[in-house]
C-alpha cells in the first residue's frame, strides 16, 4: 500500500496520486479571489515549569479576503473558519477565532493540572507513567487544491498528540462552489442510490493501486472489511476527477496511513446528476 507523506499528498492536487485509468484535463479559469494568511504559535507548559509537560499549538490559517460577490466571499470565509476551527468559531473572523482557538487549546491542557502535580507528589506513582503522557501537541494548516470553474477545493491538514503511542493526522476535504459560496455534497453531485456503484469503484481503485487482483485480498495487507467501505462525503475535485480521503483507521490499519483514491470522471459520469455542479469538468 502507497503511504503518502504531506508534501505527496498535496501535489495530488495538481498531479494525482494513483488513478483508474487516464483522463484529459479541460480548459481552466482561475477564480477571482484573493487570500490572506495568518499564522499563530502557542505553547505553555504546566504551572509555568519548563521542565514539566507542555502543550504546542501551530497553526496556519488561509482565508478568502476578496472576490466579486460579497455574499459569496462572506459565505465562503464563514465556510472556511468553520471547518478549520469548528462551529463554534464560525461566526468570528479569522484572527479572532485562531486566537480563540488558542486560548481554548491551551485551557483544554490546563484541566490536566492538577492530576499532574497530584502524581508528581506521590511517591508511589507508577513507574510507567511518564511526564511526556500529559504533552499535547497540534500542527495544522489549509491548502487551496483547486480553484477554478467556479469551484473551491481545499484541504485541512492536522497533526496530533495527546499522548499514547504515536500522532494522530487527520485529512478533510472540502469543496465549495463559488456561485453560492456553499460547500458541495455527495448530494448535489450523484444521482439517487449511487452508494453501492461508487463504493464498487473505490474498492476497485484502491485493489488496482495495490497490485491484487481480487479486492477482497486487500484483508490480508491491513484493509478492514472490504463490504464496509463506503463514499464518506470527504472529497475533493478538480479538472480530472474526484479523489476521496479515507483517514487512519477508517477502512484500514494505522500503518497504512490515509488512504488517497482519485477517480476520473469518466468512472463515474454515469453516476453524476447532469445539474451538478461539477458538470462542466465531468461530462
Amino acid at each position: 500500500m502507497k503511504i503518502f507523506d504531506l508534501k505527496s499528498l498535496l501535489l495530488c492536487g495538481v498531479m494525482g496520486l494513483f488513478t483508474c485509468c487516464n483522463t484529459q484535463v479541460r480548459g481552466v479559469a482561475e477564480n477571482k479571489v484573493t487570500w490572506d494568511s495568518l499564522v499563530v504559535k502557542r505553547t505553555y507548559h504546566m504551572m509555568n515549569v519548563d521542565t514539566n509537560p507542555a502543550c504546542s499549538l501551530h497553526v496556519k490559517f488561509i482565508y478568502p479576503t476578496d472576490f466579486p460577490d460579497i455574499n459569496v466571499l462572506n459565505a465562503t470565509k464563514k465556510q472556511f473558519i468553520l471547518d478549520y476551527f469548528g462551529s463554534k468559531y464560525a461566526d468570528l473572523s479569522p484572527e479572532l477565532a485562531a486566537a480563540k482557538y488558542a486560548e481554548d487549546f491551551v485551557l483544554t491542557f490546563k484541566e490536566d493540572e492538577k492530576d499532574f502535580a497530584k502524581e508528581k507528589d506521590t511517591e508511589s506513582r507508577p513507574s510507567e507513567i511518564e511526564d511526556s503522557w500529559y504533552d499535547m501537541n497540534e500542527t495544522a494548516s489549509n491548502h487551496i487544491l483547486y480553484n477554478r470553474n467556479n469551484l473551491l477545493s481545499f484541504m485541512i491538514l492536522k497533526e496530533s498528540y495527546n499522548g499514547g503511542a504515536h500522532s494522530a493526522h487527520s485529512y478533510t476535504n472540502r469543496v465549495i462552489d463559488l456561485s453560492t459560496g456553499l460547500r458541495i455534497t455527495e448530494k448535489e453531485l450523484f444521482r439517487e442510490d449511487y452508494q453501492d456503484d461508487l463504493a464498487k469503484i473505490i474498492v476497485e481503485c484502491i485493489a488496482l493501486a495495490n497490485n491484487v487482483g481480487d479486492a477482497l485480498e486487500l484483508e490480508n495487507i491491513g484493509f478492514f472489511n472490504i463490504k464496509e467501505i463506503y463514499p464518506n462525503k470527504n472529497f475533493y475535485v478538480d479538472e480530472m476527477g474526484i479523489t476521496y480521503i479515507f483517514n487512519e483507521y477508517e477502512i484500514a490499519a494505522y500503518a497504512l496511513g490515509a488512504v488517497t483514491v482519485r477517480i476520473p470522471y469518466e468512472k463515474i459520469r454515469h453516476l453524476l446528476l447532469p445539474s451538478a455542479p461539477i458538470a462542466s469538468l465531468a461530462f
